[in-house]
């Protein structure tokens, strides 16, 4: 594929029209058409809806910019950042991070990365949600327990585990018996399967609270009113200093948190600074490590 005719159709879909494309780059408007048709010649696609009045992106038109666009920009990037002498961190970098983290952690990642790389402009939006990286333009997104997609590579940075706690003063049930629970979410349980030194067994619970946020969880749970389900990197000071007891570890599997970032993409130097400040920070990536980072 001709990079210099993708670019010239990147110029035109970004600006909506040859002419003012033209205008824009101090081009030939025949040159822009000229390259466009051969393009998409050579792929054997429309890639624009020509009217009298108005050009219009096809659908295929619409992917091929959307998948494009900031590849070639990346490109000129890290070509102009070896022609200066290195590829020093600089623009804009967009992060996803889910609430949780955000809350305990992201805040002092982001000043010590800040203060790191002046040049960078760091931008944090905090959801659970998924989101569409290419649509809705993110260089990285931090998730706990992805699902698995294709169009997109990552890593474990951080790993925890859950546990169920309490406050001194609330009594472990019997077998028979339910405890009241403090819950984050809708639910749909009523019991928590837990690890313990003596073996595993099931503790039946009654929600009593249903919040929305697990520091409000630990919060409640730390005033007495019921046993929470907890990762243990958010308890692990409360344990420690007697304010809470451990019950058990959750039966299932560790909680992973993963960066991703689009695979067809070049890995910029901005979101390969942000990893790398990410392994400074949790060099083995283990709870303790998010726990004492959360109370230095």
């Amino acid at each position: 594929m001709d990079l210099l005719a993708l670019a010239d159709f990147n110029l035109v879909a970004r600006h909506g029209g040859f002419g003012r494309a033209a205008r824009a780059a101090d081009r030939p408007k025949a040159t822009l058409s000229r390259r466009v048709a051969e393009l998409e010649a050579a792929l054997n696609l429309r890639l624009f809806e020509r009217g009298a009045r108005i050009l219009k992106l096809t659908e295929e038109g619409r992917a091929l910019h959307e998948r494009t666009e900031t590849l070639l920009a990346e490109l000129n990037e890290t070509a102009a950042a070896i022609a200066s002498g290195g590829a020093k961190p600089r623009g804009r970098l967009r992060i996803s991070a889910p609430l949780l983290f955000s809350q305990v952690a992201m805040g002092k990642l982001a000043a010590e990365f800040a203060a790191k790389h002046p040049e960078v402009r760091l931008e944090v939006t905090t959801e659970d949600r998924g989101v569409d990286m290419v649509e809705e333009g993110y260089d990285l997104v931090i998730r706990v327990n992805p699902q698995t997609d294709e169009s997109l590579v990552g890593r474990v940075f951080l790993r925890d585990r859950l546990v169920v706690v309490s406050s001194p003063g609330l009594e472990r049930p019997a077998a028979d018996r339910t405890v009241p629970a403090v819950e984050r979410g809708p639910g749909g349980g009523d019991a928590w399967q837990v690890r313990a030194p003596g073996g595993g067994s099931r503790i039946a619970f009654e929600p009593i609270l249903r919040l929305s946020s697990l520091i409000m969880v630990r919060d409640a749970v730390r005033a007495g009113v019921g046993a929470g389900c907890l990762p243990i990197s958010l308890v692990s000071h409360d344990l420690a200093a007697g304010t809470l007891v451990h019950w058990g570890d959750v039966d299932g599997p560790d909680i992973a948190l993963w960066t991703l970032y689009p695979s067809r993409r070049l890995l910029s130097a901005r979101v390969s600074a942000f990893l790398g400040h990410l392994k400074q920070a949790f060099p083995k990536g283990t709870p303790d490590e998010l726990a004492a980072y959360m109370g230095a």
